[in-house]
């Protein structure tokens, strides 16, 4: 499979020269398309600066990140807003969907600033929608859905534009169980189905034995890797938490 996203020992560095903080110690890693990949760790690891620096939300110190052979690091400012549309879905925990916008609209918001024509925008929306099982709700606004269909909407924004790469902080963190489950449920669809590539940072043991592979952070560096294979996800999560509880720690917070 060809590879998507390749991290080549990356450092990054917080402060000045009297009050330095490594929060990344020579992390490299390659996520390969259509794999679905989890980040953990506990509180001060690493895992939210590190999606951040592949999401060109942050700057490496050193090293390359690339994503389709294109060296992420060494993007312009003024071109990184047009680099994150053309290249990147967001997942978000509380979903960030517009509520003045219909459902439709939340959707193709990104294909209308991308110029994509109207007949285009119209076609590709609603052949997601249908996908994701919400094609009937697209003229209603967010605040007059449930919360399963804004997450479905959601999730649509996010791959509408077709993005090499999908990226999740979190997010199932705000969530009840029930709604956790559905989200989670229908990204290993789109990672399944639709050969979506998935990378998503979680503190959540459940959340994480969807993943098809895990990558453990401890001290700003990878402390253990482990791939789901053919194992059955019950299986994976037990594996999962055998792990965690070497790493020790709180894996409960966010960073």
């Amino acid at each position: 499979m060809e590879t998507v996203l390749k991290v080549e020992q990356i450092q990054k560095y917080y402060g000045n020269k009297d009050n330095i903080t490594k929060a990344i110690d020579g992390i490299s890693f390659d996520v390969a398309e259509g794999e679905f990949i989890g980040i953990m760790g506990a509180s001060g690891s690493g895992k939210t600066t590190l999606l951040n620096c592949i999401a060109t939300i942050d700057n490496v110190s050193s090293g390359h990140i690339y994503l389709n052979k294109r060296d992420i690091t060494e993007i312009k400012e003024k071109d990184i807003a047009k680099f994150r549309r053309e290249n990147l879905g967001f997942i978000f925990q509380d979903f960030n969907l517009l509520d003045t916008l219909t459902i439709e609209e939340n959707i193709a918001l990104i294909l209308t600033i991308n110029k994509v024509p109207e007949k285009e925008i119209d076609e590709r929306t609603m052949e997601i929608a249908k996908k994701l099982g919400i094609q009937t709700i697209l003229n209603k606004y967010p605040y007059q859905v449930s919360g399963g269909q804004k997450q479905r909407c959601a999730s649509a924004r996010a791959i509408v534009n077709s993005p090499k790469l999908i990226l999740a902080d979190e997010p199932t963190g705000s969530l009840d169980s029930k709604s956790a489950r559905q989200l989670l449920e229908i990204m290993e669809d789109m990672n399944k189905k639709m050969k979506v590539t998935i990378l998503i940072v979680t503190h959540d043991p459940l959340s994480a034995s969807y993943c098809s592979k895990i990558l453990f952070l401890k001290d700003g560096k990878i402390f253990n890797r482990i791939e789901k294979g053919e194992k059955e996800r019950k299986q994976f999560y037990n594996e999962i938490l055998d792990v965690l509880a070497l790493l020790g720690g709180d894996t409960r917070d966010v960073r």
